[in-house]
C-alpha cells in the first residue's frame, strides 16, 4: 500500500501554514486591583524590561502628589479640561473616585492598535467593570496583595492619605476583592518580588497570543 500523501495535501498544508503563521491581533490588557497594591510599580518594571506594549496614561483631576509629574503616573487635567474631553467622547471609560475624575483616553488606544501594538490600561475595579461592559474581549487581570494586612501596611507606608482616606481605601479594597469573577486572571504581587508578578503577566499575554480563537477588540 502506498504511503504517498494525497495530491491535494501540499495545498492543504500551505493553507494550514498560512493560518498558523498569521500575526496575532493587538490585545487590550486591563490591569486593576486595590489602591496601593503596586499597579504602577508593575507597569514601570514591565517598561524597564522592554516589554512591547503601549501604556495608556489615565487622566485625572486629582492634585499632583510629591514626586509625581504630568504623565507619571497620571495625566493631570483641570476639571475644565476633563469636562471638555468628556463632551468630545474622548474617554473609553471615566468615573469619579474619592471625589476626583479619572478617565482612560480613547484616542491613544486606537492609535496604538493602528500600529499593531498591545495596549495596557490601569484602572480601578469600578473602571474595569465599565470597560468589561464596553469591550468584553479585553484581557482583565486583577493584581492583589498576599493579604489585606500587607495592603494596609503598604498604604500606611505611602504617607499620602489622611486617617479617614486610609480607612475609606481599606474598606473599598475589601469590597473590590469580591469582584474577582469579573476578571480573567489574578496575579499576587508579593513585596520585594516584583519580577514574579511581571513574569506572570508576561505568561498571561503569551498564552493569549497562542489562542486558537483570538480576541477581537472593537472600540
Amino acid at each position: 500500500m502506498s504511503c504517498a500523501p494525497p495530491e491535494h495535501a501540499p495545498e492543504a498544508n500551505s493553507r494550514a501554514s498560512h493560518e498558523i503563521s498569521r500575526q496575532s491581533r493587538p490585545l487590550l490588557i486591563v490591569l486593576s486591583g486595590p489602591s496601593g497594591v503596586g499597579k504602577d510599580a508593575v507597569l514601570s518594571r514591565m517598561k524597564q524590561l522592554g516589554r512591547p506594549f503601549h501604556h495608556v496614561v489615565t487622566a485625572t483631576t486629582r492634585p499632583m502628589r510629591a514626586g509625581e509629574q504630568d504623565g507619571v503616573p497620571y495625566r493631570f487635567l483641570s476639571p475644565e479640561e476633563f469636562q471638555r474631553m468628556l463632551s468630545e467622547d474622548g474617554f473609553l471609560e471615566w468615573a469619579v473616585v474619592y471625589g476626583n475624575y479619572y478617565g482612560v483616553p480613547k484616542g491613544e488606544i486606537a492609535l496604538a492598535f493602528s500600529r499593531g501594538e498591545d495596549v495596557v490600561v490601569k484602572v480601578d475595579v469600578q473602571g474595569a467593570a465599565t470597560i468589561k461592559g464596553i469591550v468584553p474581549e479585553a484581557v482583565f487581570i486583577f493584581l492583589t496583595p498576599p493579604s489585606m494586612e500587607e495592603l494596609e501596611h503598604r498604604l500606611r507606608s505611602r504617607l499620602s492619605e489622611s486617617c479617614d482616606d486610609l480607612a475609606l481605601r481599606l474598606q473599598t479594597s475589601h469590597e473590590e476583592a469580591q469582584s474577582l469573577p469579573l476578571f480573567d486572571y489574578v496575579v499576587i504581587n508579593h513585596r520585594d518580588r516584583l519580577d514574579d508578578a511581571t513574569a506572570q503577566i508576561d505568561a498571561i499575554i503569551s498564552a493569549e497570543k497562542c489562542r486558537v480563537q483570538q480576541r477581537v477588540v472593537e472600540l
